[in-house]
């Protein structure tokens, strides 16, 4: 008869193997793209890198289409897929909910999209859409819901801003391209961000990408109604948010394009933007740089 002690080392080493057995192992190939449906009627691309191992859940990195565009279009036009094969993390590109022209724009409640309007209680609710994406990608193996990170242009960076804002939790970073935002202008003083409408639940690092020539959404303000705030007050909330101390430096990082950094934040949540000096409005990122700073975070 097996000894007390012999016996719970035989039973620990048997679940434990169960339990290894059972792990989820994604069915994506290696370096291709694949469309996947979630919830009801809505799908999003995902493209896996070259040296993905099924058996390994993957970082993930949500890019988010301009408003009017497509997350295939997206895709394409940011090379992120490139990046992905090169450092080893999984792309999703979804649509938004919201049909507009030839493509979609994103729900960020209360804020007017680019036709003006603000949707309305019964338009498709994009959080929820993103958080579903997540559980399906990270219940399936593909994965890791300790490294899941988002990107986007644009509107598409204004609703990254936003899931910062509302769904803080299910980030480990973000990095808004021409996008960045800390709430809806204050309606008493659209020149600065409403805390009431960005309350994250914890610290969350933050880089953001933006051109010094973009008239679509000013780095200095103004603009349609969804913008009116300076990228600068953005970076102070999300720094004041994160409660960072030291005071903001300045540095050129590359030729035309310098960076404004807060640090000494509250657990390592640095505040950064990057701007390129005559960029306009567009993908201005170094996809190198975007990723050395999201990978260095994990939730």
């Amino acid at each position: 008869m097996a000894k007390p002690l012999q016996l719970l080392v035989f039973l620990f080493l048997l679940f434990a193997g169960t339990a290894v057995q059972a792990a989820p192992r994604c069915t994506f190939a290696p370096g291709g793209d694949q469309r996947i449906a979630i919830g009801n009627g809505r799908s999003v691309l995902v493209h896996t890198p070259r040296g993905f191992d099924p058996a390994t859940a993957a970082p993930l990195v949500i890019l988010l289409h301009g408003s009017g565009g497509t997350g295939a279009a997206m895709l394409r036009d940011s090379h992120l897929a490139e990046a992905s094969d090169k450092h080893g993390f999984v792309v999703a590109a979804p649509d938004a909910g919201i049909p507009h022209d030839k493509g979609f724009v994103w729900n960020i409640p209360g804020v007017p999209t680019v036709t003006g309007a603000i949707p309305g209680s019964d338009a498709p609710n994009d959080v929820a859409f993103i958080g579903a994406l997540i559980d399906q990608l990270a219940k399936a193996g593909c994965a890791d819901p300790a490294r899941v990170y988002a990107t986007g242009l644009s509107g598409g960076g204004r609703m990254t801003s936003w899931l910062g804002c509302v769904a803080t939790d299910r980030f480990a970073a973000i990095a808004p391209v021409v996008g960045l935002r800390a709430g809806n202008p204050l309606a008493s003083d659209p020149a600065r961000p409403d805390p009431a409408t960005c309350r994250p639940s914890k610290q969350l690092p933050v880089i953001a990408f933006a051109g010094d020539a973009d008239t679509t959404n000013p780095i200095q303000g103004g603009g349609a109604k969804y913008w009116s705030y300076t990228m600068h007050a953005a970076e102070q909330r999300w720094a004041a948010l994160n409660g960072c101390t030291a005071a903001p430096t300045t540095r050129w990082v590359a030729p035309k394009v310098y960076e404004e950094r807060y640090t000494t934040c509250r657990n390592g949540a640095d505040v950064a933007g990057r701007i390129t000096v005559g960029g306009g409005h567009s993908w201005v990122v170094d996809n190198d740089a975007l990723w050395a700073f999201l990978s260095a975070h994990r939730r």
